[in-house]
Order: C-alpha cells, then structure tokens, then sequence
C-alpha cells in the first residue's frame, strides 16, 4: 500500500554562482530550509545551468557557450547534488542537468537521490525547439518509474507532461505521483506545462506536481527570463478541490511550496467518483477517422 507523502516544490530564484562550490553551498542552504516540512525535496528543470554564465567565462558567453561549460562541469554538479541529499538526509530531485552519454549526444537528465547518495535517473524525452535547434539537446530514453518509500513515482520533465501517453505509461506502471520539473521564459511556456499538468493529472486520477525556475537573470544567455509558479495538481471530483489544484505559489517569486499527497484519496475517486477517466482510458488505439456520410 503506498503512504503519504509530504512534497516539497522548489520555485527557484536563478542566481549567479562563481563556482560549483558556490552553487554547492547555495543549494544546501535552499534544502535546509525546505527539509522540516516535506518528504521529498523538488527544484526546477535546468537550475543548475546558472553556473554557465561563470564557468563559460562571464557576460560575454552565449547560449552555447554557458551549455558547453555546464556539460563538462556536470559530473561535479553531480557530486554536489548527491554530496547535499547525503548530508542533509533528504530524498531529493534536484532538477535536472545536461549530461553527455558516451556516444557523444547530451541529454537532459533527472536524478532522483536518496539519502544515501544512491541515484536513478529519468531523461527527458521529448526536445522544445529551443533544446533541439538553438542548444543540440538529443532526446532520451523512454520514460520510466521510481520505486521510493511511498510507492512508485514518475518523472515527465518539462515539454514531456504535455503529452498524454509519457506520463499514462508511467501511470499504467503503478506511478501514483508524477514530478514534472519546468524551466520556461515565457507565460505561454509556462502555461503549457501548468495546462498538461492539469490534464495528465485529471485524465489519470493521479497527482502531477509541477515546479519551474523564476526571475531575471541577464548576465546568462540561457536563463535570462524565467516564468512560473509551483503547483500540485489532482483529480477534478468529489473529494479534490472544484479546480483540482492541491496547491500553488505566487507568480515568480522564490518559495517554498508544500503538499500533502494522500494515496488513499486518489483510490477513493477512482473508485467512486463522477467518472473514472483512469478506468475509461481507451485500451486500444482508435481507427482512423473517417469523414461522416449525410444522408
């Protein structure tokens, strides 16, 4: 049976550390702060690549510049981010990071971190324009699930919870909980992955909880503007909140937002709500539509 969980969502300021080891300290001293009130620790997609600015060189450096830098740091950021859950006792997503595989492709990866400093990932799998075209992000693996003391968990990075069958897959798999990390500079952006969030977290009777990176930052060329607020979003029925949302921060302010996730409740509304989307899921592909005969 899967228990409670207390989550804790990250909107997070964009900053400009000098170093690794300032973005090291930096983020423990975020998580201290969050570490009382939630189970499991949540930052934004993409966080650490305010350290491309500095690594890359300063002001001067561009948007391929800044990800060169923060792909070669990576395995240090790494480090820090392990080094910060085993110190602080926290499980922990601490956004995701630009890593390149051995075959020479970067991808953007999610780890997942428990208190011991033990890590399983999830990449994201579906590239925005600007990862793609601007930056040469290559898409990644296919999505999976996470086994942790309150059951199986998801994570949809970003553009992923905007589509329906990433996180329904994750769903079919046992997650009851799905993390959808963000990074957008625009409302637009932001209200796409606010929008699936919400949709992914109605059609599967399940909890989506997203949370995105905020503020100007003008000395970098890849997080110069970020838009957003944390949210925690559940099934729209009796039970849940009219609009289903569990939770929310305030537009583009750094803050902490915390929720309680109660399995039991999703149960309950699958069981016996208005309708049972994650029930009624087709399961089959449809046909092709054809265009109607009048008669």
């Amino acid at each position: 049976m899967n228990a409670p969980m207390r989550l804790g969502l990250l909107q997070y300021g964009v900053g400009r550390p000098g170093s690794v080891a300032d973005f090291a300290q930096a983020l423990e001293e975020r998580l201290e702060h969050g570490r009382a009130g939630a189970d499991l620790l949540v930052l934004p997609e993409y966080a650490c690549v305010e350290l491309g600015a500095a690594l890359a060189g300063g002001d001067a450096a561009d948007e391929a510049g800044e990800l060169a830098a923060v792909v070669a740091a990576a395995p240090d950021i790494l480090a820090a981010m392990r080094q910060a859950a085993r110190r602080l006792g926290v499980w922990l997503l601490p956004g995701t990071l630009p890593v390149r595989r051995p075959d020479g492709r970067v991808v953007n990866r999610a780890p997942l971190i428990d208190p011991d400093g033990r890590m399983a990932v999830q990449e994201k799998r579906a590239m925005t324009r600007f990862e793609a075209e601007r930056w040469g992000v290559a898409q990644g693996a296919d999505p999976g699930v996470f086994d942790t003391p309150w059951g199986r968990i998801g994570v949809s990075v970003c553009y992923d919870v905007e589509f329906p069958k990433h996180v329904r897959v994750q769903v079919e798999a046992g997650a009851w909980v799905v993390l959808a990390p963000s990074c957008t500079d625009t409302m637009h952006g932001f209200n796409r992955v606010r929008i699936g969030a919400a949709a992914r977290a109605m059609e599967n009777q399940c909890y989506v909880a997203i949370t995105p990176t905020v503020g100007l930052a003008p000395w970098s060329a890849a997080l110069d503007v970020n838009r957003g607020h944390a949210a925690v979003f559940g099934p729209v029925d009796r039970g849940f909140p009219e609009d289903g949302v569990l939770a929310r921060g305030a537009l583009d302010m750094e803050e902490w937002v915390f929720c309680t996730l109660d399995p039991a409740r999703l149960t309950a509304v699958r069981d016996d709500g208005q309708v049972r989307n994650h029930r009624d899921w087709p399961s089959r592909p449809f046909a092709a539509p054809m265009p109607a005969d009048f008669a």
